[in-house]
């Protein structure tokens, strides 16, 4: 069975694979892969949803069983768990139990090395070719001399605030904000750390119990901080997703603000202070083309990595850059954190709103969006792209169409039977007329 997906395994609860059993199973594996004489404790911090008490009780016990030790953070968020990895001398490996933000239903369990990035995709593989071999997980058991112990990290929760705010020290005082914690993991510290800068703050959604994370709130849904901002005259809105990993903006208008212009508006506050390492941004390829635009007339490098905040970290550190992220709000700033925090990235784009004194819808205008039609179409199968006849001629059509100003990019979903179908350009209409015409040559050929 294949575990690993875009960003770790996730699923319903009580569904394969994410069950106790297998949660118990990947605890084994990680601590049989990575546990060494000095390097023998694994981190476990998880979101607020109901269901990740047991999955944790069951990873630690894996963990355990192979005497390997745990260290408790509790409720935080994914990137909480990056930084308190990599300050935990005996950290052998950090895991998240967090579907980020999917509904309530579903969890997950990501993984961290001890330094507090994201493995690659060949460990992941590794560890799963090792929960699925029960002998070899049941031999390196009985061969442990010993069985771990559990406890719990002292003021978890704190010491990561204060790595925010030593991270991106900022006065916002005189700033009216709108935050919405998705009564998430971040529930509990989005109030200090924005109060504690200064800020005059509107918190909603930060009420967890167990089965509203993500319920109709949050990055997925800031229809209730668009309208709160405009009623309250707002400087700008804030919503976090369930694990607090990713952001999703809104001006003072009330519109929001794509993640790829957050990444143009804080990309350019690093350059103005010489911070933008190799002066390189690193996007996924589902960026829009008005970033790339944006970055070139400002003289900056733009690198497109596969879909995905892992694969874009890994970019950055090949091309030595500093800033990154995905326009779906994951934003990476390697001088700053090892993984995406939607936490960091808030801070950083208040201190660019503060120190400019500019309103974010004028701010975002450093960079155009291109018109952008986004149509996903359920498959029959997933056959290579090559081997159909119908789908590459509607894409070479609408290549030629859109002529140099436009492009088209079409892909296989990772976790569903689904064929994603991208199509940007300068003009609306036109964009619209080829994203349907490729769905509909999907359909009738694979559909």
């Amino acid at each position: 069975m294949k575990l690993f997906g875009t960003d770790g395994i996730r699923g319903t609860f009580n569904k394969e694979p994410m069950t106790v059993e297998t949660a118990l199973r990947v605890g084994q594996a990680v601590a049989a892969t990575f546990a060494t004489p000095s390097k023998h404790t694994v981190v476990i911090g998880r979101d607020t949803r109901q269901s990740g008490q047991a999955l944790t009780s069951a990873l630690a016990a894996g963990v355990m069983s192979m005497g390997a030790h745990v260290a408790l953070a509790g409720v935080i968020p994914t990137p909480g768990v990056a930084f308190l990895t990599a300050a935990h001398d005996e950290a052998a490996v950090g895991v998240v139990i967090s579907a980020s933000h999917n509904p309530f239903e579903d969890n997950g369990i990501k993984l961290f090395d001890e330094n507090g990035y994201k493995f690659d995709t060949s460990v992941e593989s590794g560890i799963e070719s090792l929960v699925a071999d029960s002998e070899a997980l049941i031999t390196r058991r009985e061969a442990s001399s010993s069985v771990g112990s559990m406890n719990h990290i002292p003021h978890a929760v704190t010491r990561y605030l204060g790595f925010l705010k030593e991270a991106c020290p900022v006065d916002l005082s005189g700033l009216n904000l709108v935050a919405d914690a998705s009564n998430g993991a971040a529930s509990s510290l989005v109030e200090p750390l924005l109060k504690g800068a200064g800020a005059e703050l509107t918190l909603i959604n930060a009420a967890p119990n167990g089965i509203n994370i993500n319920a109709g709130c949050g990055s997925e849904h800031p229809e209730e901080v668009q309208a709160l901002v405009t009623s309250a005259g707002a400087r700008a809105g804030l919503a976090f997703d369930g694990d607090a990993d990713r952001l999703i903006c809104v001006d003072e208008t009330g519109e929001i603000v794509s993640g790829d212009q957050v990444i143009a508006i804080v990309a350019g506050h690093y350059r103005t202070h010489g911070l933008l390492a190799n002066d390189t941004v690193v996007t996924t390829v589902m960026s829009n083309m008005g970033l790339s635009a944006c970055l070139k007339e400002q003289g900056i490098s733009h690198t497109k990595s596969a879909v995905g905040d892992r694969h874009v970290m890994l970019a950055m550190k090949e091309q030595g850059a500093v800033v990154g992220g995905e326009d779906s709000g994951h934003m990476i700033f390697l001088d700053r954190h090892t993984t995406g925090d939607g936490l960091l990235s808030a801070l950083l784009l208040l201190t660019v709103l503060a120190e400019t004194g500019k309103p974010l819808s004028e701010l975002k205008q450093t960079m155009t969006v291109f018109p952008q039609m986004l149509i996903n179409v359920d498959v029959s199968e997933k056959k290579p792209l090559e081997e159909l006849t119908e789908v590459p001629k509607a894409i070479d059509e609408a290549e030629k169409a859109l002529n140099g100003k436009g492009r088209t990019l079409v892909r296989y979903s990772g976790t569903q039977k689904m064929l994603r179908v991208m199509v940007e350009g300068e003009d609306a209409e036109l964009t619209r007329y080829w994203a349907e015409a490729i769905a509909e040559a999907v359909r009738r050929e694979i559909g």
